[in-house]
């Protein structure tokens, strides 16, 4: 018999989107994108290092934006409830550097992401990719492990892992992404997450 792993999606599927709570405190609108709205994670990051530098935006200015943001509601006791049953990971195209605060708030599990490079005066200067396509590549990992996979996330940057994984789910993902990718079933809590995965235990 084949162990199990839950891999999450951390933002929107955990957290809140950080690009846009820094977005909304800056009032920069074109900080507001995602993976959502640009599917290409390279020139997603290139568009929002433009923004910040042209505006100044420092490393230790977005980590206290973040310190200030909770994961939502019934996370906690969602993972709590995951752990109790599988091994879980969350595979997440965001920072380490930007990750800490919540993933403490979530009880510490772990998380595969990836790093930011930064000057002495605090300013992103680049972003360094644990590996292209991480996601997808951890999920084929760990099924030539032995191990069933069982994976969950919201949005474009999403599908490739969900695809490679033995059981997929979309969580309350866009209606452009729902259309592009119509086979895959939809929870839209937690409660309806924990459906599903009961379902492919």
């Amino acid at each position: 018999m084949k162990q199990t792993i839950l891999c999450l999606d951390m933002e929107w599927v955990l957290t809140p989107e950080i690009w846009q709570a820094v977005a909304k405190e800056t009032q920069i609108k074109e900080l507001e994108l995602t993976t959502k709205d640009i599917a290409d994670y390279d020139e997603l990051m290139n568009h929002r290092l433009k923004y910040i530098r042209e505006n100044n935006i420092t490393l230790d200015f977005i980590q206290n934006i973040i310190s200030q943001l909770d994961p939502y509601k019934w996370v906690v006791e969602f993972l709590a409830w995951a752990e109790e049953k599988m091994q879980v990971i969350v595979l997440s195209d965001t920072f380490i550097e930007f990750a800490k605060p919540l993933v403490k708030k979530m009880n510490n599990p772990t998380i595969f992401c990836h790093n930011l490079l930064s000057d002495e005066n605090w300013n992103i200067t680049w972003y360094k990719l644990r590996l292209n396509d991480q996601k997808t590549e951890a999920v084929r990992r760990f099924k030539e492990l032995n191990f069933k996979v069982i994976a969950s996330g919201d949005s474009f940057n999403d599908t490739w892992m969900l695809v490679e994984a033995d059981h997929w789910f979309f969580f309350k993902p866009s209606p452009k992404t729902v259309e592009q990718f119509p086979q895959f079933a939809i929870a839209d809590n937690y409660e309806e997450l924990k459906k599903y995965i009961d379902w492919v235990l």
